[in-house]
């Protein structure tokens, strides 16, 4: 599955958060530290769900960039 992470940046860190995945969040001080701890996140959010016999959203969001004008 391929779920979308919204990595935003911080004061002093980064977090991350997955909108198909509600309360599945991570944090860390660099971009590819919160990109590992959230995949982790993920795995441990996804196996919690289906430990406790609720369903598991399939990725339904998507992300683009949209460019603007200088």
């Amino acid at each position: 599955m391929h779920y979308a992470v919204v990595i935003e940046r911080g004061e002093g860190n980064y977090s991350a958060y997955v909108p198909d995945l509600p309360g599945c969040i991570a944090t860390g001080a660099t971009v590819a530290e919160v990109e590992a701890d959230i995949r982790e996140a993920i795995v441990f959010h996804v196996e919690g769900l289906r430990a406790d016999g609720s369903p598991v959203p399939a990725p339904s969001s998507q992300v683009a960039y949209v460019e603007i004008p200088s």
